[in-house]
């Protein structure tokens, strides 16, 4: 690739990926759209790195942002998110297969979930991104998976691919988590930003993928978790998947 976007939602999920470029070299800074876009060389791959903010509009004005202004050739999202399936634990990580929009419904006049003039609900992540996230999170659990459930009393990680549903609501009750498992079975995670990245990739044929790591379970007890997993842990997630998925793509 020529250039990687590389996005997040939050300054912790990115981890220490900024401050890794500055120190190594070059880093040009842009303002654009409220934005501070990062361009230069993260772990040997030409990147630009920036903060999306929160929700699938920030989300999308960033990947439009990051394809059109500064010619990034795929994106890679990285972030946390709450588990939906009740064998999806905090802690795990979750490769994205496909994203879709939970809260997307115009029917009648298109089937629930279908993005109008589109002809699909569901977006498929780019395979070899896919694959290089998915391996770069199995040799994060591997090398420091037990030391990480240890320190922060979480349990021991695991990598999972699937689904992950996109909305512009936080899930913070049980009677919102059951509902969403009852409509889409197979989604693993929930979280604001990945499908309209992914729809937006699609409309211009970049690759794209998503990794997440789970915060919380998208319950009563999800806005507690989110913020303390979000402080003391998203961090060392990211800097661990990101760097080892950047060094081998380098």
């Amino acid at each position: 690739m020529k250039r990687l976007g590389i996005m997040a939602a939050l300054p912790q999920e990115l981890g220490d990926l900024i401050a890794q470029m500055q120190a190594a070299g070059e880093v040009r800074t842009v303002a654009l759209g409220r934005r501070e876009y990062y361009v230069g060389e993260a772990h040997g791959v030409p990147s630009v790195v920036t903060l999306a903010r929160i929700g699938k509009v920030a989300a999308a004005a960033t990947a439009s942002a990051l394809i059109h202004v500064f010619e990034a050739d795929a994106i890679v999202f990285t972030g946390v998110a709450g588990g939906l399936r009740a064998d999806v634990q905090v802690g795990d990580i979750v490769v994205a297969d496909a994203l879709m929009q939970h809260d997307l419904d115009a029917s009648p006049l298109f089937p629930r979930y279908e993005v109008p003039l589109l002809d699909r609900a569901r977006f498929d992540a780019d395979r070899a991104l896919s694959d290089a996230l998915a391996a770069a999170a199995d040799a994060f659990i591997a090398e420091e998976g037990a030391t990480v459930a240890e320190r922060f009393a979480v349990a021991a990680p695991r990598m999972r691919r699937g689904l992950v549903a996109s909305g512009d609501r936080f899930i913070a009750s049980h009677e919102a988590l059951f509902a969403l498992r009852d409509a889409l079975p197979d989604a693993l995670a929930v979280e604001m930003e990945g499908a309209a990245i992914a729809q937006v990739c699609y409309e211009h044929d970049v690759p794209c993928a998503v990794v997440r790591t789970i915060s919380d379970t998208a319950d009563a007890a999800a806005p507690a978790s989110f913020a303390e997993f979000l402080t003391a842990i998203a961090a060392t997630y990211s800097s661990g998947i990101l760097s080892r998925f950047l060094r081998a793509a380098g």
